[in-house]
């Protein structure tokens, strides 16, 4: 199985603009053979906190009419893909949000960030549960951002049968994520980890890309460059433990 890591620079409050470079980036991805695509966190209107919470308008449900692009992508590259933004909760906040749509256009599952950084508590409701989904007999975990500081969520993901950890993030260059998060979880929890983190600058800072994955010995597989729009592919094993 191939899951493309995704990254762009989203057009901040532009949700119909993201959502069109989401779908050419499934579409693309699915063309080279992936059968599930990774969005960075709140690809779907930019990382702009504060913008949100100011523009009630950016915030989606699960059946918004303005993902149909992207459920009309997964269709055509008969690929799932893990799509963040702002999506409403039951409480009233928007969660920062992962809509996994299947390859059938349906959604598969839905899971919220579950630890906030700093201005995120102003805007967002935290989740309180883990994200799962599983797709051709392999099972998928969710994490996005700072959750990924919490080695408890990938150790619960391993301990529940999931083979691969999907990570959607908001990173700068002077993260040490890329060090001391990713690969650490990937190795101590015998993972495959796929992080998808944006382009450009954001109410994060600047974000530096480098998209890919971690193999289960911790050793970096994809990459998919600092600053360009694109994806790295990255090989996890089927259902059969076949890489």
């Amino acid at each position: 199985m191939i899951v493309a890591a995704a990254q762009f620079a989203p057009v901040a409050g532009d949700v119909e603009a993201n959502v069109r470079t989401v779908a050419g980036l499934i579409r693309g991805a699915g063309a080279e053979g992936a059968r599930v695509v990774v969005l960075p966190e709140l690809a779907l209107s930019g990382y702009e906190p504060t913008l949100i919470g100011a523009t009630p308008s950016l915030c989606l449900t699960e059946d918004d009419v303005r993902l149909d692009p992207v459920r009309d992508a997964c269709r055509d590259a008969g690929a799932a893909a893990v799509v963040n933004g702002p999506v409403r909760t039951a409480e009233g906040r928007p969660g920062i949000t992962s809509l996994v749509v299947g390859p059938e256009g349906g959604l598969l599952a839905r899971y919220d960030k579950s630890h906030l950084h700093g201005v995120e508590n102003e805007v967002f409701a935290a989740g309180t549960t883990d994200g799962r989904f599983t797709l051709d007999g392999v099972r998928f975990a969710l994490a996005t951002c700072y959750d990924n500081r919490f080695p408890d969520i990938a150790e619960r993901a391993a301990a529940d049968g999931c083979a691969v950890y999907l990570a959607s993030s908001a990173l700068d260059p002077d993260n040490d994520s890329f060090e001391k998060v990713y690969p650490v979880r990937a190795r101590d929890f015998g993972l495959h980890v796929v992080l998808a983190n944006l382009v450009g600058v954001c109410e994060a800072g600047p974000c530096v890309g480098l998209s890919g994955g971690w193999g289960p010995d911790g050793t970096r597989v994809a990459d998919a460059g600092p600053d360009r729009e694109g994806f790295a592919l990255v090989p996890v094993p089927d259902a059969d433990g076949r890489p």
